[in-house]
């Protein structure tokens, strides 16, 4: 029997406010959505309190496991190593998802008081 479970993809990534270089290391099976989310935030959230919207890097796993072993491992991580990871891919600090089309995206606050 397939276990759908360990064969869905999932994506570790870094959200930033690039002024302050403030980081937000997290993890999501949906990579659009959790980003939408994340730019939509509002104050009382950490990344709304604080500005994080950009998303500067990210990686897929193919299983949760994987992904969350990576977040944690890089939760850990000192500033300098965060900074040189995210340069390692995006030395110009662009929101990787700047261009993404968001039509039709609803925020979690939403898609909580629909249920």
């Amino acid at each position: 029997m397939r276990n759908d479970y360990k064969m869905k993809t999932m994506y570790t990534y870094i959200m930033a406010h690039i002024k302050n270089r403030l980081f937000y290391v997290g993890v999501t099976n949906n990579i659009k959505q959790r980003t939408f989310d994340h730019k939509n935030a509002t104050y009382g959230t950490h990344t709304g309190t604080y500005n994080i919207k950009q998303l500067v890097w990210f990686e897929e796993h193919d299983s949760p496991l994987k992904a969350i072993r990576r977040e944690k491992t890089i939760k850990k991580w000192k500033r300098d190593w965060k900074i040189n990871l995210i340069e390692s891919i995006n030395p110009e600090w662009n929101d990787l998802a700047a261009d993404w089309n968001f039509d039709g995206f609803i925020t979690s606050k939403e898609r909580f008081n629909k249920k």
